[in-house]
């Protein structure tokens, strides 16, 4: 638990300052400012008092019990001030100080000084190189944090890893006019982490919905589970920075992590049920939707407007988006036309005009609500000065109480005019947009996190007919023969042993044996020239496609010549003519296993990039969705009269290839490209192993 941290009774500040702009001075201001509703004791031998509160030489010196402390003082001397804590009985340190991991070299060092200090004398660690925390609760009102934003109290609470981007947060947060519970950022983590604030949040019900933002994670499988947990409760919404290259670089040289440009904290975010986000302004207006409103059930969206041309934007925006705008019901079609006035649309969107009133606007939303069809509501409101558009907020508010559907509205106004009619609906808890894009996109998340939560992944399959020893076995023997890449004829019986159909072949070590092992497997066949130097074959002109029985023998001594210094052998393979060309690939992830890839493949695989991404284990249900998810979908299902592929065996051989890195996590990269797909069958064609 973190109530220490976040509930404290007493925080003392280690390196109280009595110089106004210094960290040690802020931090005793800021809570000052903020109203804190504990004690406070500034540590400073020089000083007697620090903003008019009693300092003391040493917090061994403070008279009574301390919760927490902040440590604001040079990183050598933050050992001994963890160590002097210990001896206090303060549960957490909130290290502020920088100069540890962040530097490299010594920082490393003095940093696990700092963790073997504070796990000897039980202290939780906050940081170090971090800005803190802030409770908005009323009965804590802790901003123990050196930042300047005072929030107001909400329900969204923030953990961001990097500080700037908390802030920047935090801040839009308050020129929204939308409070926060709760904040936290927490630098390098070298002992409370990320995942853990997500599950005290989790269990906090005042907490409605959640922020995070990660540069890297350290323990990729603890934050998966811990993120699992919590999203089934309520939402999360997140955001990777580090993406590009660049972005990596200085997410490296920020926090000291070895970031990588890859997906596989957004595919972590996506099979954890987050939703994720790339735009920080996006992000937060969705916060504020999921802060006041119920979560979708669905995707159907009604829509209500007394202007053509936004809802139209609107329209647009959810449509493209995959969220639907079904018609109404008769029944409901009647009921609008009693009530609405003639020239109105009674269809969806219904258009109550320009001049439509409170009792049109109720309406329209009495019978949204009533329909099974409809799962959210739209609003596009502008606000003319021949209409009581206070009467109209009083409505919408008055149907939102009852937090029956989510109900999102696009305000069109002068903000300077129309302040009552803005201040009902914002405290009525009805989310308010200027644009409605911003408003569509907002909905568009909410319903995001419906579906990530409704997914049924099901358990991975476990495939008890695969050779499990032949297969270690074989990993064994290329491990002794120090090879990065496995041999054209290991790859071909370690994928047979977990049963991925590959392409008749032999393997022969000249033109002679080509020829008896093309007779032996049928004609046309395919010869490649096999070393352990050779790895883009077709590249090295070691590829032969096609091959006629006269060509086999003359093509074999044609490559024995041009590879000689490599030793070469030569695989012997069917051809195989039509199809599709697919790719299916893994790779390692420190810490968090395998990603799977599957895509179309061929020498087309690097330029069009048309790939879909998995973590191991994947389930049946998670491979559907890679197969689905790549733009050339409509290829694998059928196509102008085209047959379509044998979707059912790309599923289960996805999740075989999946079960293979699994049981052998020293498998680095797989390559399966091509694949060739037909309608009744799956041939691995070429592959590539590395360990």
């Amino acid at each position: 638990m973190l109530d220490a941290l976040y509930k404290p009774k007493s925080v003392a500040i280690i390196g109280a300052s009595t110089k106004e702009f210094s960290i040690g001075n802020r931090i005793i201001k800021n809570l000052l400012d903020f109203g804190f509703k504990g004690l406070i004791y500034p540590i400073n031998p020089k000083a007697d008092e620090v903003r008019g509160i009693r300092a003391y030489n040493s917090i061994l010196d403070v008279p009574n019990e301390v919760d927490l402390a902040h440590v604001v003082i040079p990183n050598k001397f933050v050992p001994q001030a963890v160590e002097d804590c210990g001896k206090k009985g303060v549960k957490v340190a909130i290290i502020n100080s920088a100069g540890f991991k962040e530097i490299g070299g010594e920082g490393i060092l003095l940093e696990e000084q700092v963790v073997e200090k504070a796990r000897e004398h039980s202290v939780r660690v906050f940081g170090p190189n971090c800005q803190g925390i802030i409770n908005t609760s009323p009965d804590i009102r802790a901003y123990c944090n050196f930042t300047f934003t005072k929030p107001e109290e909400g329900c969204i609470s923030i953990v961001a890893q990097s500080g700037g981007v908390g802030e920047v947060v935090n801040q839009r947060f308050s020129e929204l006019g939308v409070g926060i519970r709760m904040y936290a950022s927490n630098g390098n983590a070298c002992d409370i982490s990320i995942p853990e604030i997500i599950r005290y949040w989790g269990d906090d019900e005042e907490t409605r919905v959640i922020v995070v933002h990660v540069e890297n994670l350290s323990d990729p499988k603890e934050f998966m589970e811990a993120a699992k947990e919590v999203a089934v409760k309520k939402p999360i919404l997140g955001m990777k920075t580090g993406r590009t290259k660049e972005g990596a670089k200085a997410v490296s040289s920020h926090t000291g992590g070895l970031a990588k440009v890859d997906i596989a904290t957004e595919l972590i975010f996506q099979k954890s049920g987050i939703v994720t986000f790339r735009d920080q302004e996006e992000l937060c207006q969705a916060a504020v939707a999921f802060a006041n409103q119920p979560v979708p059930k669905g995707k159907r969206v009604g829509v209500i407007t007394n202007t053509g041309g936004p809802a139209i934007i609107a329209a647009d925006e959810l449509v493209e988006a995959g969220l639907e705008i079904p018609p109404l019901s008769s029944h409901a079609k009647k009921i609008l036309k009693e009530k609405l006035y003639s020239a109105a649309s009674i269809n969806n969107p219904i258009d109550v005009l320009a001049t439509g009133g409170a009792e049109h606007f109720r309406a329209a939303l009495d019978v949204l609500m009533d329909e099974p069809q409809i799962d959210s509501i739209f609003i596009n409101f502008v606000t003319p000065f021949f209409v009581d558009t206070d009467a109209i907020s009083h409505e919408i508010v008055e149907v939102n109480k009852a937090q029956k559907k989510p109900i999102i509205c696009n305000l069109m106004t002068d903000k300077r005019q129309w302040t009552k009619t803005i201040g009902m609906l914002k405290n009525g808890g009805i989310p308010c947009y200027s644009l409605p894009e911003t408003a569509a996109r907002a909905l568009i998340a909410m319903t995001r996190y419906n579906d990530l939560k409704a997914r049924k992944i099901g358990k991975a399959a476990i495939f008890n007919d695969v050779d499990r020893e032949k297969a270690r076995n074989i990993i064994q023997q290329a491990k002794k023969e120090a090879r990065e890449f496995l041999s054209v004829e290991k790859v071909n019986n370690l994928l047979a042993s977990y049963k991925i159909p590959v392409a008749k072949w032999r393997l022969v070590n000249n033109g002679v044996e080509s020829l008896k092992a093309a007779r032996m497997i049928g004609f046309p066949v395919v010869v490649k020239v096999d070393a352990e130097s050779i790895v883009h074959k077709s590249d090295a002109g070691g590829i032969a496609l096609n091959l006629k029985e006269k060509e086999v023998e003359s093509t074999v001594k044609d490559m024995e010549k041009k590879f000689a210094p490599e030793k070469p052998r030569f695989f012997v393979q069917e051809f195989l003519s039509g199809g599709k060309e697919l790719f299916m690939g893994a790779k390692a992830e420190e810490g968090l296993g395998h990603l799977i890839l599957f895509g179309i493949g061929g020498i087309y695989v690097e330029i069009l990039k048309d790939v879909a991404f998995g973590i191991t284990p994947i389930t049946a249900s998670e491979a559907k969705e890679m197969l689905s998810s790549i733009k050339s979908y409509p290829l694998l299902a059928g196509f102008r009269g085209e047959k379509g592929v044998d979707q059912n065996i790309l599923v289960e051989i996805l999740q075989r290839v999946s079960q293979l890195v699994t049981d052998l996590p020293t498998i680095q990269e797989i390559d399966l490209n091509p694949i060739i797909a037909y309608e009744d069958r799956i041939v691995v064609v070429d592959a590539r192993i590395r360990i």
